[in-house]
């Protein structure tokens, strides 16, 4: 390498790598400042007191019923007697099934499936345009649970919000920031609600 090539390379290099700092200063300024991104992980439906289900053993005309689950998340099906369906996901409950007739019918084939979903209530209290009582047919997080209550009133304390759920015999209480929320941050805050939840907007 000769020696002007070498001169030119000293006096370019320092400009290179300064460029290149600044580009890394400034990407991880950009990705501080983002908004936060997170996935929502839907959990399994669980069977609840209300829910209808539909109930057949293959091939057998007079195991085909359709059953309510009872407030106490008990139900009653020929040969299997009284099981609590209360709390089991649908393949849960079609396992138990099998294990109870397959006392008197060898290998039965079970299916259940869900035909009217009652179980899945939430509230919404407080500062909101219609409070009330909810029945969701599919998941519902805190945002849309809001939404189906019309949204907050103007006198909403809307970063004070709290989700109430009761865990064992317990109350749990859950902050959500509306307003942090709907610029895209904290987004973890947007749980997806369970049967019983209760939204309290102050």
């Amino acid at each position: 390498m000769n020696i002007y090539i070498k001169t030119k390379l000293a006096s370019v290099l320092p400009l290179f790598l300064q460029g290149l700092i600044a580009l890394f200063l400034s990407s991880s300024i950009v990705a501080a400042a983002a908004p936060q991104k997170t996935v929502t992980t839907i959990p399994i439906y669980k069977i609840g007191p209300g829910d209808v289900l539909n109930i057949s053993v293959w091939k057998e005309d007079g195991l085909q019923q359709e059953v309510l689950v009872r407030p106490d998340g008990g139900m009653s099906f020929p040969l299997a007697g009284d099981l609590n369906a209360g709390g089991k996901s649908v393949a849960q409950l079609q396992k138990l099934l099998v294990s109870k007739i397959k006392q008197y019918i060898p290998d039965p084939v079970v299916t259940v499936s869900i035909r009217k979903i009652e179980n899945n209530k939430i509230f919404v209290v407080g500062k909101v345009n219609r409070p009330g009582q909810y029945i969701g047919t599919s998941y519902i997080d805190v945002m849309q649970a809001l939404a189906m209550a019309g949204g907050l009133n103007a006198y909403a304390s809307s970063n004070n919000i709290k989700i109430l759920r009761r865990v064992d015999g317990d109350i749990k209480s859950m902050l959500f920031e509306y307003d942090e929320v709907a610029d895209g941050y904290k987004l973890k805050q947007n749980i997806i609600l369970q049967s019983g939840d209760v939204v309290v907007v102050p």
